[in-house]
């Protein structure tokens, strides 16, 4: 018995660890990740009607995942590197839409986005949003399907 346990803390260990390692939706000059957007500040957006993605600014920077996430203030940024994995997006800023849909990596800029659950979503474009919006609660099979596949793409 004890060695089943062993064994699955060493799984999730290195389940965890590839998921840290895994690639962050990032600008090609300058590794700035989706699209130099706040990624706290989501949570604080109003929804209806729905407001936009607030820009980082260059002053107030975290490297994390080897990107550089920038925020619209200095509280922002300490949050996020307080508790990265709580405001870090699904996919690491990945597209949602195209995992779901099995087309792999597709980089996002941040702009097109909800919050499922308790979890940022980023897409590449309002299609791929509308898309996971009109299933209702079906956008959980969806993240069970860019699940899948970002574990695919990953490991």
């Amino acid at each position: 018995m004890k060695s089943r346990i062993a064994i699955v803390v060493a799984a999730l260990v290195v389940s965890a660890s590839l998921w840290a390692q895994a690639p962050v939706s990032k600008s090609r000059l300058g590794g700035v990740a989706i699209g130099g957007h706040d990624t706290v500040a989501y949570r604080n957006i109003e929804r209806e009607p729905r407001g936009d993605a607030i820009d980082g600014s260059k002053a107030f920077r975290v490297t994390y995942k080897g990107a550089t996430w920038r925020f619209a203030s200095a509280e922002s940024a300490a949050k996020f590197q307080a508790e990265p994995e709580r405001y870090q997006p699904a996919y690491n800023g990945h597209c949602a839409n195209a995992l779901s849909l099995g087309k792999g990596l597709v980089k996002t800029d941040g702009e097109t986005w909800e919050i499922f659950g308790d979890e940022l979503h980023l897409f590449y474009a309002p299609a791929g949003l509308e898309r996971w919006l009109a299933a209702g609660e079906g956008w959980r099979d969806y993240r069970k399907q860019a699940d899948a596949a970002w574990l695919g793409l990953t490991q």
